[in-house]
């Protein structure tokens, strides 16, 4: 008994010393691959594909920034003013989806997203939604907001074997994530859903849709703040900022 005690004690101090040692590493080191991007391989060799991954790693300065605004817009309006998790977004999904129906309402935040694509894999089981909690606590506490942002738009999946903005925006736009227009942008982050059936390069009648109404939402979006830059939680108004133009 004592041995297992033992056991058990080595594994977890082995466990929260090395997933600490990682997220304080990728607060400064560019993060090159992610679990997603070596699934994805895996599953295109299984089905006989040629192996496809398209990922630059660029940092905020060379993003437009009309980029973070269009997913705050589209997927996490109080990005800058929770500490990871947005209970009201959480509790109005799980209403959402006790009604049943296809369309699943998600209420994941910015960060969990970008704990999960960083450091986990995709699934719903109680395991890795557990890990993503522990994980998005962490990147909240040791990393930025601008770090989280600039982190989550270089590694998101953003087309089949495209992962990141800058990947995107050399192969659906033909320029580079510093020239997207604000367009370009909402596009981009409407297909986030599920951006291997939503297509930015080919949109449908839906996607312009969904184009139109995140082009919209951006109005209440503030120019996201770079690093060093300071913004006032206080501005905000019903949970949103507003950037007065």
């Amino acid at each position: 008994m004592k041995i297992i005690k033992k056991t058990i004690r080595w594994v977890v101090g082995v466990f929260f010393a090395s997933t600490i040692l990682s997220v304080v590493a990728l607060r400064f080191l560019p993060v090159y691959v992610t679990p997603l991007m070596l699934i994805r391989c895996v599953e295109q060799a299984q089905e006989g594909r040629s192996i496809t991954l398209h990922h630059h790693w660029v940092s905020m300065e060379k993003i437009s920034r009309h980029m973070p605004v269009a997913v705050m817009a589209s997927e996490d309006q109080r990005f800058l003013l929770h500490h990871g998790f947005d209970y009201d977004a959480i509790e109005k999904a799980a209403k959402r989806n006790a009604k049943g129906g296809k369309n699943k309402l998600g209420g994941s935040t910015i960060s969990q997203q970008t704990a999960k694509n960083v450091f986990l894999w995709p699934g719903r089981s109680w395991v890795r939604k557990g890990l993503e909690a522990y994980f998005t606590a962490l990147i909240e506490l040791i990393w930025s907001k601008q770090r989280i942002m600039e982190v989550y738009l270089n590694s998101i999946e953003m087309g089949d074997g495209i992962y990141g903005v800058d990947a995107v925006a050399e192969y659906h736009f033909n320029t580079t994530a510093a020239e997207l227009s604000r367009s370009d942008c909402a596009l981009i982050a409407a297909t986030l859903p599920n951006p291997r059936r939503f297509s930015s390069k080919s949109p449908s009648d839906y996607m312009r849709k969904r184009q139109k109404r995140i082009e919209h939402e951006m109005k209440f979006i503030p120019t996201f703040p770079r690093e060093g830059e300071d913004y006032d939680p206080s501005t905000a108004i019903g949970g949103v900022y507003r950037n007065g133009k």
